[in-house]
């Protein structure tokens, strides 16, 4: 939309997320091109010109779009396998068919985890796609491909590894690349495809996949090449214990000390679930404001553990929320994570005083802009920041009664999007995605995950 053409948005409840944590029970947003022109209480002003539309929107709730911290697109055609395993088992049980995926597959995938979030109100997405098979096409291509058509704002973290079953990891040989592979086509894909301006719809990310599946050169290798190319830095780390056990025994330290050793904390660092983090950890990620991922319906069903999120909040580390792989997490959906981020840490040490519904939402708005290196653009609703945004519908059955909005959000059943925009441009109407075809996608997503099921039963 042009820059001098604005889309008005009134009689609605408004949580902007600003470091006030500014909120309006009925109030206004002014959309100006691709960016909030003005946010408020009460009516819009008067005399606004070049007004293409206006949106009466009595009964919802406007928040900034959600952001996606964690996830692996690719496990949308691998969904309902190993449902009883924990995070080690669950790798080894499907590692033999992601090694088969191709670039069809990854496409179509991508399209099905990107589907899913934008109707539920992400308006930015990442994924970590770390298994590039010999011959199996342009994959991060085709992930940047759906994400375009999609609509939402994009990272990809271009992950790697370079570990496999002959040297003591878990990936099979032929699923990994080499040392020297893995830094060149990592570079290449950021130049390529990187945008570093203001209002970037995609930007890549260097992301060795984690401690146990790469080396300790790919590591150190990665981040020195991250810091020259001005990009920033993305992998798993202390999910399990057994990963702990893992580090110190094959490097003789946990894995914040281990990561620290590589160049692997700093404020352009982001880490997907950090679960096993004791006070030293906790502190080194603040002392370097490293960021964090929380995937908390993922880490229950890997039975992983809880992380310490109020604790990590408490000392200043940079948090947001991530659906991850969705053969860890089948719905697919981020603002169901709103939810179970209260709940789950609610089971933790700080048991009712963990996380609020405020907290919650912060966490998938804000907090995902600081970890994706975004805040000044994305995560609240400002004067000067881009026209990502979701109305969420609040006066039906599942919420009407519920006075308070952000309550009624966070702690309800998953709110009807009735629109969602990014960069002004509107994406999801009614619930439904505008520039893609979700019946197709369906078909789609079935077609390739029976193809890859025959190809591993064949294998």
């Amino acid at each position: 939309m042009a820059a001098d053409r604005r889309i008005v948005i009134e009689n609605c409840a408004i949580a902007t997320v600003d470091a006030n944590d500014t909120e309006y029970a009925n109030g206004y947003v002014v959309v100006a091109g691709n960016r909030i022109e003005a946010v408020g209480a009460g009516k819009a002003p008067d005399g606004l010109e070049n007004v293409v539309r206006r949106i009466n929107a009595t009964g919802h709730l406007v928040t900034p779009g959600l952001v996606n911290t964690h996830h692996h697109f690719y496990q949308w055609i691998t969904r309902g396998l190993a449902t009883d395993h924990n995070l080690f088992n669950w790798l080894v049980a499907l590692y033999p068919t992601w090694a088969r995926i191709d670039e069809p597959m990854v496409y179509a995938a991508a399209q099905g985890s990107l589907a899913m979030m934008a109707r539920g109100g992400v308006t930015t997405a990442m994924d970590h796609h770390y298994v590039y098979p010999h011959d199996s096409g342009d994959l991060s291509g085709a992930i940047i491909r759906a994400a375009r058509e999609t609509g939402v704002r994009f990272t990809l973290a271009r992950g790697s590894m370079d570990r496999s079953e002959k040297d003591g990891g878990l990936p099979p040989d032929f699923a990994v690349e080499t040392l020297e592979g893995a830094l060149a086509a990592t570079e290449e894909t950021v130049n390529k495809h990187h945008d570093a301006s203001f209002d970037a719809m995609t930007q890549v990310a260097v992301a060795p996949c984690s401690p146990f599946s790469v080396s300790t050169e790919l590591l150190r290798e990665g981040a020195e090449l991250a810091r020259r190319l001005g990009v920033r830095l993305h992998t798993h780390g202390s999910e399990t214990v057994e990963e702990e056990k893992f580090c110190h025994e094959l490097f003789g330290m946990g894995p914040t000390d281990y990561f620290e050793s590589t160049g692997w904390l700093g404020e352009d660092v982001w880490m997907a679930h950090c679960v096993h983090m004791n006070d030293s950890d906790i502190a080194a990620f603040a002392r370097t404001k490293t960021g964090v991922a929380h995937c908390p319906s993922s880490n229950a069903r890997l039975a992983a553990g809880i992380a310490r999120v109020p604790d990590m909040l408490a000392a200043g580390v940079p948090v947001g929320l991530g659906v991850d792989g969705t053969a860890s997490n089948e719905s697919g959906e981020l603002h169901t994570e709103l939810r179970n981020a209260l709940l789950i840490n609610r089971l933790g040490a700080h048991r009712e005083a963990a996380l609020n519904a405020r907290q919650a939402l912060r966490l998938g708005t804000y907090g995902g802009a600081q970890v994706l290196g975004r805040a000044a653009e994305i995560g609240s609703l400002e004067p000067g920041k881009l026209a990502d945004l979701v109305l969420w519908k609040l006066d039906t059955l599942a919420h009407a009664s519920i006075a308070d909005p952000v309550t009624a959000l966070v702690f309800g059943a998953a709110a009807p999007v009735t629109a969602s925009f990014v960069n002004g441009r509107q994406i999801v109407e009614d619930n439904r995605l505008l520039h893609v075809d979700e019946d197709t996608i369906a078909r789609s997503t079935r077609a390739e995950a029976q193809r890859l099921a025959q190809i591993s039963a064949q294998a």
